[in-house]
């Protein structure tokens, strides 16, 4: 996906449909908005004008997705082989619904997912998008405003400001224009194996925002006022004391190993560490030796050559924490956006899927 699988599912029209349909492309109205005006309830001819797609395009595109995820050619999907064609996406656990996505589509409840069963996912999900994507674009003209996006989201109750609102609609808009088509709209949400209602789709673009924007995450004012942040601040401290608490120990062995002027040996420099500190030796880093340096500070300039009390050492230990986030956090934005940056797009996986089974005709002729 383009950024969530780059940034979501980006699931442009098979190579050889891609050339077919340039020259409609061409037609296209300013914006790339698609009104379609066909009569009667929304079938799936509805979804294929608004994508600007032949019966046969879409098929070739339906079945190229299931021969990524098909990577072991058995002619079925399981669990195993979901989980492989997501992870090969890069899309971060936090998204990635793996187990969900099985048991929609598995109809039979047998473990396995036949083309059949995959198609009729397809169908439905497709189908159910365009339905909300309908009910967003109230002006009817083939593409969701940010302003009717807005408007949707307020009529269910979620407050959102306006950057919020421009990192929504960048998440989905691939190509960058303020708009979004329902190409777009689809290719967000496709591999969302639950109900496509606004508040899930919110929820699932909040999810979205927090993995992408890093570990040292700001909760959006408008999700704070949504679902309630204290769960976020317990969770994430929770989450963030634990696993440092588990990590430390191996960053203190590795930074202690990096700056050795001899050779380095793992045993040795585990016995130093505990000579020199005891348990607590492993856990010794930029925070706790600025809180040293604090508490030593509070001694001499401030208390006196006494000793800190509770409050003091709460202060320093605020202090010497506010410093370890600062240092790390440089490295925390370089990691994190090389992370976003090296996601490959599911366009180029699903096009050379497509180009590899055209060769495959071809050879086979």
């Amino acid at each position: 996906m383009s950024t969530g699988v780059e940034r979501h599912a980006n699931f442009p029209a098979p190579a050889a449909a891609t050339m077919a349909s340039e020259a409609k492309d061409t037609q296209a109205r300013p914006g790339c908005c698609n009104p379609v005006k066909k009569p009667g309830p929304i079938s799936l001819d509805h979804v294929l004008s608004a994508l600007r797609e032949t019966k046969e395009e879409r098929d070739m595109r339906i079945r190229s997705l299931f021969s990524f995820f098909d990577s072991n050619n058995v002619g079925y999907l399981d669990y195993a082989l979901i989980e492989k064609g997501l992870s090969a996406m890069q899309i971060p656990a936090d998204y990635k619904f793996a187990k969900e996505l099985l048991e929609v589509c598995d109809s039979n409840q047998d473990g396995r997912v036949d083309y059949q069963e995959f198609r009729k996912y397809m169908d439905d999900k497709e189908l159910e998008l365009y339905r909300i994507f309908q009910a967003i674009d109230v002006e009817h003209n083939g593409c969701i405003m940010p302003e009717e996006l807005w408007d949707a989201l307020v009529k269910s109750g979620i407050e959102i400001d306006d950057d919020e609102l421009a990192s929504f609609v960048e998440h989905v808009d691939k190509d960058n224009n303020g708009i979004i088509t329902f190409e777009e709209w689809r290719d967000f949400l496709l591999l969302y194996p639950h109900e496509a209602t606004i508040e899930n789709i919110y929820r699932y673009w909040e999810r979205v925002y927090l993995v992408d924007i890093g570990e040292h995450a700001v909760i959006p004012e408008g999700i704070s006022k949504h679902v309630h942040a204290t769960k976020y601040l317990i969770a994430g401290g929770v989450a963030g004391a634990a696993s440092r608490t588990a990590t430390a120990p191996l960053d203190r062995l590795k930074v202690i190993l990096q700056v050795q002027t001899t050779q380095a040996s793992i045993g040795p420099a585990v016995k130093n560490i505990w000579k020199e500190g005891g348990l607590l030796g492993f856990f010794r880093g930029i925070d706790l030796a600025a809180y040293e340096a604090l508490k030593d500070m509070s001694r001499k300039y401030i208390l006196h050559d006494g000793e800190p009390g509770p409050l003091v050492q709460l202060s320093c230990g605020t202090i010497s924490g506010a410093v370890g986030a600062t240092c790390v956090y440089p490295l925390q934005v370089v990691r994190t956006s090389h992370e976003k940056e090296s996601r490959p797009r599911l366009a180029d996986i699903w096009e050379t899927t497509a180009a590899a089974a055209v060769d495959d005709d071809d050879d086979n002729r």
